[in-house]
């Protein structure tokens, strides 16, 4: 999709016959993009052109930075970020308020500019401005409760007053990806900013119009302008920047990314949180209801072209209804609808870039040259669009198939039987992922007593992704190597903020007192534990 080459500059005059050709002019108004890639701290003189992947036509040429611009992008921030610190809770969550009321109001410009960029169907692209409502909302109602100072027991009742601060930690570094560009480049760094952190942000490169739009809507929400940087150019290059200089770094993509964040913080003893790759697996069990799984499985599977950290690529359904629910399954997956628009309507969009087209092809064609069977789908359909892919199912998946263990990251799901519920967990639990699982019965209480042997740190009961990923209140994160630390709730605000304890002592002091010994100290201090575990103290 994009050109890893930089340019010299903007484009100037495109192809001459843009009314027969899509890839002849710009899809967006270039006042418009120009005020946009304005937000990017860049003095290289550099561009990367990005294309729709629509239908390939350009979208603008987004300003590249340097290693100095990263370093003054921080500068700018720490400076904002001193006297940010020292505003009231009540201004940071008004002003919350204020962007969630302004991402309401201005959905259809942010949609728009979604489907561009990323392809995906509009009703999938909804969803963005749809979580970050949800997201800003629950931080500005909730600001209180989490940041301010806690009263904390002290050792001698009375005597011991104990205070718990939360100190923000400085400059946040968020690195956010192309799938959702405009939630995931604000969701991350809307409590970091609540609790008194700067921002330098550092959007996919695909992507970048949607998180420039980000940066916007928080200007004009309220938020000083530096606090919320924004630079741009190839991970390996910016992203390492940021790692070198963040005081804390926010992390989503992939899980061999991931782990290289993670060394580049580890080595300045400095905190991430990452939210990587996962194999999320399905189980639909005897008792489902096999209409609401089956409706639940398209939106498990497909929702933005299966392009979602959360989405289902494994799918166990228990022998007594597979077959049943594998022809309900089919049925929705070949009645959708497939389409290269800005309208509603659309099922499913397209893919990003010819990169993850030639990886959907691969696992599919790999896997059925070892005897898959597709059930629907499995082709490539450029007469859509440049990189859409039909939604698929496969069956008779095995390990020795690349899609078995490895992600695809695209509309293909594999079916598998089983017998037995505890086999169906195990199989779910095999690999090195964690994120996201799905459970369909209709007993609620064993259906989460399942949810309990499952290691992801979500399940989803009669559900694919949204319930959990939704409640903004719970906490959203992986296990094993789908990451560490954790997005939405408490977790997610504390991580930006370091617990200071402050201890008054009043009347005695933990040291013999009235002439003392050491010894008879030590004996009063032992009978007071003594009394203490008595009285039920902690």
């Amino acid at each position: 999709m994009n050109d890893p080459t930089p340019s010299s500059g903007p484009l100037i005059e495109g192809p001459h016959d843009p009314e027969h050709d899509p890839t002849a002019s710009y899809a967006l108004e270039p006042a418009r993009t120009a005020a946009l890639t304005s937000r990017v701290l860049s003095t290289t003189g550099e561009t990367v052109e990005v294309r729709s992947p629509l239908n390939g036509a350009p979208l603008a040429h987004i300003p590249q930075s340097s290693d100095a611009d990263v370093e003054e992008a921080f500068r700018r921030a720490r400076r904002a970020q001193e006297t940010w610190a020292r505003t009231p809770i009540d201004r940071r969550s008004a002003i919350l308020m204020r962007l969630h009321d302004l991402v309401l109001d201005r959905q259809d410009e942010i949609i728009d500019l979604i489907v561009w960029e990323s392809g995906k169907a509009r009703k999938h692209a909804f969803d963005e401005p749809l979580h970050i409502a949800l997201t800003a909302r629950y931080y500005a109602r909730t600001a209180h409760d989490h940041l301010d100072t806690q009263r904390k027991l002290g050792v001698v009742p009375g005597l011991t007053r104990v205070e718990l601060n939360r100190i923000p930690k400085g400059v946040v570094g968020i690195i956010s990806p192309w799938n959702y560009p405009f939630t995931m480049a604000l969701c991350d760094g809307l409590p970091a900013l609540l609790a008194g952190n700067a921002v330098v942000a550092k959007p996919d490169a695909q992507t970048m119009l949607s998180a420039l739009l980000a940066a916007e809507l928080l200007e004009q929400a309220g938020f000083p302008k530096d606090l919320w940087q924004v630079v741009a150019g190839p991970g390996s290059k910016v992203g390492t920047s940021i790692i070198g200089r963040a005081d804390y770094v926010c992390f989503t993509g992939s899980t061999a990314t991931g782990k290289i964040v993670a060394k580049g913080c580890a080595d300045r003893l400095i905190g991430c949180s990452l939210e990587l790759g996962g194999k999320n697996p399905l189980l639909v069990l005897r008792d489902a209801d096999l209409e609401k799984a089956a409706e639940g499985a398209v939106r498990a599977s497909f929702s933005n072209a299966g392009q979602l950290c959360v989405s289902m690529e494994r799918m166990f359904v228990a022998d007594q209804v597979y077959d049943r629910f594998v022809e309900r399954f089919v049925a929705r997956t070949q009645a959708m609808t497939l389409g290269a628009t800005l309208d509603w309507g659309n099922d499913m969009g397209s893919l990003i870039s010819q990169d993850q087209l030639d990886t959907v092809v691969a696992h599919v064609d790999d896997a059925v040259a070892k005897g898959a069977r597709v059930l629907t789908g499995g082709r490539a359909r450029p007469d859509l669009g440049p990189f859409f892919y039909e939604p698929t199912i496969l069956e008779g998946v095995t390990p020795d198939m690349t899609c078995f263990g490895h992600e695809t990251f695209g509309p293909v799901i594999a079916l598998y039987r089983f017998h037995d519920e505890t086999d169906a967990v195990a199989r779910a639990n095999e690999g090195d992922y964690g994120l996201n699982a799905s459970i369909y019965s209709q007993d609620g209480a064993r259906a989460r007593a399942i949810a309990r042997e499952i290691k992801c740190g979500t399940v989803n009961i009669n559900e694919a992704f949204g319930a959990t990923f939704a409640s903004i209140d719970s906490p959203m994160g992986g296990m094993r190597e789908s990451g560490m630390g954790r997005r939405q709730g408490s977790e997610g605000i504390l991580r930006y903020t370091e617990s200071q304890s402050v201890a008054t002592q009043r009347l005695v002091r933990f040291a013999p007192m009235l002439g003392m010994s050491d010894q008879t100290y030590a004996k009063v201090m032992t009978a007071n534990l003594r009394l203490m575990k008595k009285l039920g103290r902690a």
